[in-house]
């Protein structure tokens, strides 16, 4: 498929979708359609992903969201996109879905990531709460890092990088093509770590 560009703007422009299943779907969008050289939209049904370079599982409630991408045979169309070297990132649920292993449940997963993960690891929604830090490789800048029935990542391959660790407690991890994260970027109104999952996307694009 050929490149589009930006006109005038000597910058390629890529399609970017948010699975809208359930979950999280217009946050992305909103923080999406902020960054210049985006064109974001939303993911109802498999076919639509043909145009998308890369790709938001958002968070939710993943037992939901497992049962939806099964109904509208999402399954192999998100293996495929990922075979097909476009990027993914999934944050909370969609880290879950994700992952190759979730303790203590045998429910069909992606297993796109190499991970283990252990679902609820900070309590309720009751038990929500955010931090401020930095992530070196995402941006000098302090980011505001939401937490709401997050995930914790337990294991990880020999494929996977650590990408945010905290006090020994792994949250945010990446390959070459996928990015998971425990926490919720797009309950913030920083776009630092969508600006980040965009130019990963164009690197790999150009």
């Amino acid at each position: 498929m050929p490149k589009k560009w930006l006109i005038g703007a000597g910058k390629m422009e890529v399609t970017i979708g948010v699975l809208a299943l359930q979950g999280g779907v217009a946050e992305h969008l909103n923080h999406l359609n902020q960054i210049r050289g985006v064109k974001a939209k939303a993911i109802k049904k498999p076919t639509a992903l043909a145009d998308c370079k890369g790709l938001i599982i958002p968070g939710g409630e993943s037992t939901t969201m497992r049962k939806l991408i099964k109904e509208y045979n999402f399954s192999a169309a998100l293996k495929n996109f990922h075979q097909q070297k476009n990027i993914i990132w999934g944050s909370c649920a969609g880290l879950i879905l994700m992952a190759q292993e979730v303790e203590g449940e045998e429910k069909e997963q992606l297993e796109l990531l190499n991970i283990k993960v252990q679902r609820n690891a900070f309590g309720s929604q009751l038990n929500s709460f955010i931090e401020k830090d930095v992530i070196p490789k995402v941006s000098e800048q302090t980011q505001e890092l939401v937490y709401i029935r997050a995930p914790l990542i337990k294991e990880i391959g020999p494929d996977v990088e650590i990408l945010y660790q905290k006090d020994n407690k792994i949250l945010a991890v990446e390959t070459k093509y996928l990015i998971g994260t425990s926490f919720h970027p797009e309950l913030t109104t920083s776009t630092i770590f969508h600006q980040y999952f965009v130019d990963k996307i164009k690197n790999i694009a150009s």
